[in-house]
């Protein structure tokens, strides 16, 4: 977890222990710690590649249900015009890496002619 991002260690420890120097601890004190933290901490998201907190999907996915049953009592629902725009679609997009497969080397080198240039 140092090597990965120390400063996020260390704000998750001051976070959750009130530990300002985890480096006055002993090693294995400190790993106990570490292991403990919770998995919306800062490094542990990290490690793990998330983003955003549970918390903070599941607010969104709230609210997006709420704007859908306030949108559903609209003329708008009626014509089918106007609906929400999904506050967890837009956080999980940002979330997704996009990949490319290329069947040969040829097809890479196109590909990435077209992207230099835009």
């Amino acid at each position: 977890m140092i090597a990965r991002n120390e400063n996020a260690l260390e704000c998750d420890f001051a976070e959750t222990y009130r530990i300002y120097d985890y480096r006055e601890l002993p090693v294995k004190r400190a790993a106990l710690f570490a292991a403990g933290l919770s998995e919306d901490s800062r490094i542990k998201r990290l490690i793990s590649g998330q983003k955003h907190t549970m918390e903070t999907l599941l607010l969104s996915n709230i609210a997006d249900s709420l704007q859908w049953l306030v949108w559903s009592k609209t003329k708008g629902a009626k014509n089918g015009t106007g609906k929400p725009k999904s506050i967890l679609q837009t956080i999980m997009a940002d979330n997704e890496r996009q990949y490319m497969e290329f069947d040969s080397p040829e097809a890479y080198e196109a590909a990435r002619k077209k992207l230099i240039k835009g």
